[in-house]
């Protein structure tokens, strides 16, 4: 997909690290022209960062600002930010649901309401949000997470709806286990790490698990005219994880 995105100004946010990281990077190396917007920013090879907190509407108004004085009108916009808690309902406070959701909902519906009106239509513009296939089967514990990942998904399709007259995309990727320092520390917490990871890998019917790559090729895809006629839909990226059914293991031959 060698310059699929030539000349393109890209945002992505929340990209200093991991998937983030590799999904500025593989615009950049598509041509686009690619200005990361995270909390805490760090430089990720040659690609400007700029100081951006998605979830304060001040903050991100000011970067916006910034992105189209400095590099020009936006033409792909990447809501990557993201966290979690693994806090149980019972147990959460107020405050650490409302964090989740300011970060990881709000912040993609902030980032369009100042990002958008700034698209020209001519320079085929997309929105690619990151989901998750917790939004759609998950784990214990992660019920702000799960809540706010759901809420990506129905907020891309309202946005695909809504934002299509104005000639603008909008499509999300649900990942599903990917390779992250996130994911190594979590491994490195368990007892059995060698057995843990094959276990892992079996669900996969590709046989193994994510790479970050694996989300960057897609983001660029959407981003791209070669997916032109293709909005309001959400893309899983699990190497098929949900689609082969668990057995009990007394049911393995």
């Amino acid at each position: 997909m060698t310059q699929a995105l030539k000349d393109k100004v890209a945002i992505v946010t929340g990209a200093a690290q991991d998937i983030g990281r590799v999904i500025a990077l593989s615009m950049a190396e598509a041509g686009a022209r690619v200005v990361i917007g995270d909390l805490k920013p760090r430089p990720v090879a040659t690609l400007p960062s700029l100081e951006l907190d998605v979830s304060d509407e001040t903050s991100v108004m000011r970067f916006v600002g910034k992105v189209a004085d400095t590099y020009g009108a936006p033409s792909i916009l990447v809501n990557n930010a993201g966290i979690m808690t693994g806090t149980p309902l019972t147990r959460q406070t107020v405050s650490e649901w409302d964090r989740v959701m300011a970060v990881n909902l709000r912040g993609p519906f902030l980032m369009a309401k100042h990002v958008v009106p700034r698209m020209a239509a001519e320079n085929e513009p997309a929105i690619v949000n990151i989901g998750s296939i917790e939004a759609i089967s998950g784990n214990p514990n992660h019920s702000a997470y799960m809540a706010s990942k759901a809420g990506v998904h129905g907020l891309t399709v309202s946005m695909a709806i809504d934002f299509g007259p104005k000639g603008i995309r909008v499509n999300a990727i649900a990942p599903g286990w990917i390779n992250t320092a996130f994911n190594k520390a979590y491994f490195e917490g368990l007892p059995d790490q060698s057995l843990a990871s094959r276990q892992l890998v079996d669900l996969h019917p590709v046989g193994r698990i994510g790479d970050p790559s694996d989300i960057g090729d897609v983001a660029v895809w959407l981003a791209s005219a070669q997916s032109r006629f293709v909005t309001g839909q959400i893309i899983k990226v699990e190497g098929g994880r949900m689609a082969k059914l668990s057995l009990p293991d007394a049911f393995q031959t």
